[in-house]
């Protein structure tokens, strides 16, 4: 029978230089997983975050024209955090475009 071996410890990496690649706020832990390409071009980012937040405005609006809904704390707490998430990285995303275009020279 094969012997199984465990991982090695991870060592958290160096952001590489040029600081290309920017880690989401939204990571779950310490060692981010999730990254914005932030040389992408304005347009793919403005997509890329309006998609995010028009996914969760459409959710909201859809839940706000029902009637009452009941349902316990907790599920309402994995809801706000399922919002939550593609909220922030919308927001992550808005925050590279809002760099990128301060960085512009004035015209």
């Amino acid at each position: 029978m094969k012997t199984l071996h465990p991982d090695p410890p991870y060592e958290k990496p160096l952001p590489p230089p040029g600081n290309r690649y920017m880690a989401m706020t939204g990571n779950c832990s310490d060692m981010p997983t999730f990254f914005i390409d932030t040389h992408v071009p304005l347009d793919i980012l403005m997509d890329a975050a309006n998609y995010r937040i028009r996914a969760v405005v459409e959710v909201l609006e859809n839940l706000s024209m029902r009637g009452s809904i009941e349902c316990e704390s907790f599920i309402l707490s994995d809801f706000a955090l399922l919002c939550a998430i593609p909220l922030r990285d919308g927001c992550d995303v808005l925050d590279v475009i809002g760099r990128r275009l301060r960085a512009r020279p004035s015209q």
